[in-house]
């Protein structure tokens, strides 16, 4: 049945940035469908360069501050074997929390002391392994530190640890120790086969000013263990750095103007959005928190990190991967309802993972014909092959420029952070989409030239 077309747009629009690759790839359009016929399904896609460039980024906001500093690509945000490999090339160090994180790890040519362990209460064999292979572990609680220890004398080692501080500002936080259990912490570690590296938090939330506050007091933490005789020359401030997904003068537009009429069935979301504009995001990120002067202080973080001799390291997992890949779906049928058109794909929002935290990934999906159509604002929101009434990918109705049909592809762009693979499963039966790293070809300086194509070599 056919999509009814509407004169001007009803709904607002949010379109994606686009990088170079994002670009090049959406221009090769018969490449899009080759891969979606020859795979059979859904796939996702990922590109090495951004997160090259991403990398440099950050490392290059230290060097411009005159801080030691360290890059852990945070190895949850996204499952493919490409970046971990990436992040071994160029040097970068890990952050994992499972013995599979950590054995995948190893397997892509990282080396064990550049790899930090961090999630809460570590699992025995974890512990284990990374005491063994000499990885830094972020310590959050006292009877984590216990078994560590344990475990260290029981093969003979010494343990690198990091105590983390449970945040002042998240008192309800389950990670990180108080200042009392902190104050026992740094006992133990002078009578224990440990290696207290320094201190470490995790801060929910983008509140850069937060975060250096609480930087600031790591720093103090590290004054104070040295006079114990403990090493204390490194903090960890995690990740939490914005992504920019949009301009912002389509993101404030789109902010003052969405309402529930412009969502399927009127959908809301408890959960709220992600800031899918941020002014100062990525490595600008790290820049503001090293200017930022700490609650207590006088001087900027970058001055006292300078100052007391310490290290900084970063976390970072989405912003490392900003741009790094897009999901490709295709559509096998629509219907018309209410004016406008509910597409069916071939995959599930369990491969968009942001539906399920009871919220929606916002950017505009790319409609790339089977064949040419028409222009005109067509609008469609997306569902998927499954029985799930909720299983949307994308509950709002989105302005499409040309009238979706069966066998038109939805690419959904800078999708490689969290939102490709956190919820993925083989539901009704259905396959895990493909990850295909996509590069530019060899030699070739022309950026209109056909990309070349692999399978990421993650199972």
């Amino acid at each position: 049945m056919a999509v009814t077309a509407v004169t001007a747009p009803a709904v607002p629009s949010l379109p994606a940035r686009q990088a170079p690759e994002t670009r090049a790839l959406l221009a090769a359009g018969p490449l899009l469908h080759e891969l979606s016929h020859g795979l059979g399904g859904p796939y996702h896609v990922l590109f090495p360069g951004p997160f090259d460039a991403n990398a440099a980024a950050f490392r290059d906001a230290f060097a411009e501050a005159g801080v030691a500093g360290r890059v852990y690509y945070a190895k949850k945000a996204n499952k493919a074997a490409l970046y971990t490999e990436r992040a071994a090339v160029l040097g970068l160090g890990v952050d994992v929390a499972s013995l599979g994180e950590l054995r995948e790890t190893l397997a892509c040519g990282v080396p064990a002391p550049d790899v930090v362990v961090t999630g809460p209460a570590k699992a025995d064999d974890l512990l284990r392994v990374a005491v063994l292979q000499g990885a830094l572990v972020a310590v959050d609680a006292l009877d984590e530190l216990d078994r560590i220890a344990h475990a260290a004398a029981g093969l003979g080692r010494t343990a690198r640890v990091l105590l983390r501080r449970l945040p002042p500002a998240q008192p309800h936080s389950r990670f990180g120790m108080d200042a009392e259990e902190l104050e026992a912490a740094l006992r133990r570690c002078a009578d224990a086969p440990l290696v207290l590296e320094g201190f470490s938090f995790h801060l929910s939330g983008y509140d850069l000013p937060a975060r250096a506050d609480l930087a600031g007091e790591l720093v103090r933490l590290c004054r104070h263990a040295r006079t114990l005789g403990l090493r204390a020359d490194r903090i960890s401030i995690g990740g939490g750095f914005p992504v920019d997904y949009a301009d912002g003068d389509d993101w404030r537009r789109f902010t003052e103007e969405q309402r529930p009429e412009h969502y399927h069935a009127r959908k809301t979301f408890s959960g709220g959005f992600y800031p899918y504009h941020s002014p100062v995001a990525g490595a600008g990120a790290l820049r503001a928190i090293l200017a930022a002067v700490p609650a207590g202080e006088a001087d900027p973080l970058a001055a006292l990190l300078r100052a007391a001799g310490v290290t900084l390291l970063v976390e970072p997992g989405r912003a490392l991967l900003d741009q790094a890949g897009c999901t490709v779906f295709r559509i096998q049928g629509v219907k018309e309802r209410d004016g406008y058109a509910i597409l069916t794909v071939d995959g599930s929002s369990l491969s968009l993972s942001e539906q399920w935290f009871e919220s929606e990934f916002l950017p505009d999906p790319v409609l790339v014909p089977r064949v040419p159509s028409p222009e005109g604002t067509h609008e469609a929101c997306v569902g998927a092959a499954t029985c799930l009434e909720s299983d949307m990918l994308t509950w709002r109705r989105v302005p499409f420029p040309h009238r979706p049909a069966v066998g038109d592809l939805l690419v959904y762009l800078n999708t490689a952070g969290y939102q490709m693979d956190s919820n993925e499963s083989p539901f009704h039966e259905l396959p895990l989409p493909p990850k295909v790293v996509v590069e530019p070809a060899p030699g070739s300086a022309d950026p209109a030239a056909r990309p070349r194509w692999r399978l990421d070599r993650h199972p």
